[in-house]
C-alpha cells in the first residue's frame, strides 16, 4: 500500500497539497510515483506563473510514461523545487518530501473540493 500522510489534501489525479498559512506545497503522491516508476524528468512552471484548480501546470516523465500535473488549487507560483531539475528521482525517494511547486493560494475554499487522507486511501483502493 502506498504511503498516505494525515493533514494533507489529495486530488483524484494524485497530487497532494500541504498547506502552511497562505501557501501550499504541491507534488505527486506516493501512489502516483509508484505507478509511474523511475522519474526521469519534471516539467515545472516558472515563478510568478498562475495555476488554476483542475488545470495542467507541468508534467512528470518516467521511463514508463509521462503524466500531466494537475493543480489541486488556484494561485501564483512563488517557488519551484529546483533540486528536481538535476535529481528528478528524488520524487521516487520520497514523493511527499520532494514537492514540485509552492503556490500562494488565491482561494482557500478550493481545499474543500479535495480529499483528506482516509478518503484518498479509499479512493486508491477502489481504482
Amino acid at each position: 500500500m502506498a504511503k498516505v500522510i494525515e493533514g494533507l489534501y489529495y486530488s483524484e489525479s494524485h497530487e497532494f497539497i500541504r498547506v502552511e498559512g497562505d501557501f501550499g506545497f504541491i507534488g505527486i503522491t506516493d501512489y502516483a510515483q509508484h505507478a509511474l516508476g523511475n522519474v526521469v524528468y519534471v516539467d515545472m512552471p516558472e515563478v510568478d506563473d498562475e495555476v488554476e484548480a483542475g488545470e495542467e501546470f507541468g508534467a512528470v516523465e518516467s521511463v514508463k510514461a509521462a503524466s500531466d500535473l494537475i493543480s489541486p488549487v488556484s494561485g501564483t507560483v512563488v517557488e519551484v523545487n529546483e533540486a528536481l531539475e538535476d535529481q528528478p528521482e528524488l520524487i521516487n525517494a520520497d514523493a511527499f518530501e520532494n514537492w514540485i511547486i509552492k503556490v500562494e493560494l488565491s482561494d482557500k475554499t478550493e481545499l474543500d473540493n479535495l480529499m483528506e487522507a482516509a478518503d484518498y486511501e479509499a479512493f486508491c483502493e477502489n481504482n
